[in-house]
């Protein structure tokens, strides 16, 4: 699929690539003459480097056309998700190997009194050594060398690819794994060393020792993957940029994403967040929830003053504890490939096992007999089954194995009509989508009504209309072009470095010429990576932070330091917006009560040139002929629904539903009693009434 406005491909090309399960991505900007293009091919699932050159073969006669290329990549993500990580062992602090093991002593079902854990690297690979640092960073007891590099060896003997050097308190003092990590250096036959403090100089040993082994046992993976996409690239030519998002929503270089692969969870959704807070805020609308719908699962995230909001931490799964800057995104199992069944008290569920892309939903004819939400939205007549899946995948849907699969699993064991059998199952799966966006908005004292809801993936604009009704939104924003979301973040995407430093110190007692002496080392560390990325940028911006708690408290909270405009950081700074973050969180302060400063964070951004959002707009005249009509159930009864090419809608342009509105990447729906404008942008505004 390419949809182009005056492609001028003797131009330099910025290209934003998104890999997903089933499709990759592509989002093509000609900086030079605004000109914008979207591509769509299949994916290819453990190949996924020749499912990206496909789509750059599309976009290009000659890579060398391109200036820079942004990818968002889950090769990370699907490696821990999936368990197919290098073989890694963990030199560590003796008595302390069961750190990454024992967790926070928490349980995968908190209730429940079965469970169980494998933790990513066995117990005999995870060998120690003698050495000691104190908590106040005192050295106890220096690193024995000998033992450091006899233990190395026991792990290359094992087989190990990769290698945590792993200390306790080194947040403090990280000169014993410091010359621990050196040796292992000299004898490790490839560059896959990570050391937890250069990782993350931060108090808490469980978080420190899962992210870094996480780091390690990625580093082969994501490595390798990134290094022949690079070497295919320049073999086609290519000689610019080749840039990876972060889970953050900034980039980073391919070399920093080899090094730091941990920090590329999440990275594809992460993009697709940037991408909404950048079109809702040029829209009108800084305040968003964005609901990202593909195949497997719904990933929800909210932006709020035209910021994502941002997590210290995440959980891949169960005890896979990542301590890195992230867009908060949640997520459940709701996507188009969610399978639904009637379990054994007879209620319906919806996910959260998927059909995925292989062998897909029924309806794709490929061995899946069993119901799919994208099969309900197939049968009701909201996807028009004649029509070809984007980027080749499928030249139509068979609507009859839909139908088959809802009346076997679902309509008969609960005594529905076919039709009330797949309308049950899109109830089912709004309602848990709905859950999903309470959850980040009403659970964390922020009203929805406040809110534009802004879908994208594949499948989010067929539920707009659900979701606004259902978490009471009033104004429903569908992008231009939503099932490519995410590649368009990939270009939107600034270039971002961060770093954090434990202090631990009260409030009263913080050395604050101290502290502003180790912003200026974290900004100068920061700056260097985003001088050997290579790529311009309008201006750099800095960020800096600090979790603070009140004495006695287990948990922090961030709070951010206003711009000093070259103003001296002091105490009285410090605790005014720790007072002010503290309030706006939870109503009151605690007067009388000591502050503590536990971490510093840095953030370094490096501003990439951005793009007017307009050159997504419609040119033309465009039209609003309808393409006919075609019967959709809904709410019990079939109506006529009137079909549009919506890429062919003018600006200004206003439709009535009930309507389907038809493009490659997407299908809206847009419910009786809603309607939607075109603005500006080629955004649809959908509002009730």
């Amino acid at each position: 699929m390419t949809v182009s406005k005056n492609p001028d491909r003797s131009k330099r090309l910025v290209v934003g690539v998104d890999v997903g399960g089933t499709f990759t991505d592509l989002f093509v900007l000609d900086e030079t003459k605004g000109s914008a293009q979207i591509v769509k091919v299949p994916s290819t699932r453990g190949e996924e480097a020749r499912g990206f050159m496909n789509g750059v073969a599309r976009v290009a006669e000659s890579a060398a056309e391109i200036a820079t290329i942004v990818h968002g990549t889950t090769v990370g993500t699907n490696a821990l998700l999936e368990r197919k990580v290098a073989r890694t062992g963990i030199i560590t602090t003796r008595g302390f190997r069961d750190v990454l093991e024992m967790r926070r002593r928490d349980r995968p079902q908190t209730w429940g009194l079965r469970g169980s854990f494998v933790p990513v690297v066995p117990r005999d690979l995870r060998l120690e050594v003698d050495e000691r640092v104190l908590a106040d960073g005192t050295l106890h007891t220096p690193v024995d060398l000998d033992q450091v590099r006899a233990q190395a060896r026991a792990l290359l003997a094992a087989g190990c690819e990769a290698v945590c050097v792993f200390f306790i308190n080194t947040y403090a003092n990280p000169e014993n794994e410091r010359q621990a990590a050196a040796a292992v250096r000299e004898l490790w036959p490839n560059a896959h060393v990570t050391s937890a403090a250069e990782v993350l100089p931060e108090i808490r040993e469980f978080e420190r020792c899962s992210t870094a082994t996480l780091n390690a046992a990625l580093q082969p993976v994501v490595g390798a993957y990134l290094a022949r996409l690079e070497s295919d690239l320049r073999e086609h030519a290519f000689d610019g940029e080749l840039l990876v998002v972060q889970s953050n929503g900034g980039v980073m270089s391919r070399q920093t994403a080899s090094d730091l692969p941990v920090r590329t969870a999440l990275s594809g959704p992460a993009a697709g967040v940037i991408a909404c807070a950048a079109i809702a805020r040029a829209a009108g609308y800084p305040d968003a929830i964005t609901g990202d719908m593909g195949g497997t699962s719904f990933d929800v995230s909210l932006v709020s003053g035209g910021e994502a909001a941002l997590a210290a931490q995440t959980a891949i799964e169960f005890g896979m504890v990542i301590r890195s800057p992230m867009i908060q995104i949640e997520t459940i199992g709701a996507g188009g490939g969610s399978i639904a069944s009637v379990d054994a008290s007879g209620m319906l569920q919806v996910g959260p096992e998927s059909a995925g892309s292989v062998p897909g939903p029924a309806c794709y004819g490929r061995g899946n007999l069993r119901p799919t939400v994208t099969d309900a939205n197939v049968l009701l007549g909201r996807i028009a089954a004649d029509r070809p899946l984007g980027g080749g995948l499928l030249p139509a849907l068979d609507a009859d194995k839909s139908r088959e699969a809802i009346e076997t699993h679902v309509a008969r064991p609960l005594g529905l009509e076919v039709h009330a059998a797949a309308e049950a199952i899109l109830t089912v799966a709004n309602a848990r989508m709905a859950g999903a966006i309470r959850l980040v908005s009403i659970e964390r004292g922020h009203d929805p009504r406040r809110f534009a809801y802004m879908p994208f993936g594949g499948g989010g604009a067929l539920h707009v209309c659900a979701m606004m009704r259902e978490v009471g939104v009033a104004t429903g924003i569908v992008a231009r072009y939503p099932g490519v979301t995410s590649a368009l973040g990939c270009v939107i995407a600034d270039m971002r470095h961060d770093a954090v430093q434990t202090l631990n110190r009260p409030l009263a007692d913080l050395d604050v010429t101290a502290v502003q002496q180790r912003i200026a080392e974290l900004a100068a560390g920061c700056q260097e990576r985003l001088d050997s990325s290579g790529v311009r940028f309008e201006e750099v911006r800095e960020v800096v932070a600090f979790d603070m708690l009140y004495a006695g408290q287990t948990h922090t909270l961030p709070v951010a330091m206003p711009a000093s405009d070259g103003a001296a950081l002091t105490r009285e700074l410090i605790q005014r917006a720790f007072e002010a973050a503290y309030g706006a969180a939870f109503g009151r302060v605690l007067d009388g009560i000591a502050i503590r400063v536990m971490n510093l964070r840095y953030a370094r951004i490096g501003v990439r040139p951005k793009f007017d959002l307009a050159v997504l707009a419609p040119e033309g005249e465009g039209s609003t002929t309808p393409l006919g009509t075609q019967r959709v159930f809904h709410d019990g009864q079939w109506r006529e629904a009137t079909r549009y090419a919506r890429l062919e809608l003018p600006v200004g342009a206003r439709v009535e539903g009930p309507a389907i509105l038809e493009q490659a990447d997407t299908t809206v729906w847009l419910e009786p009693g809603f309607h939607a404008e075109v603005d500006r942008f080629g955004n649809l505004l959908v509002r009730l009434g």
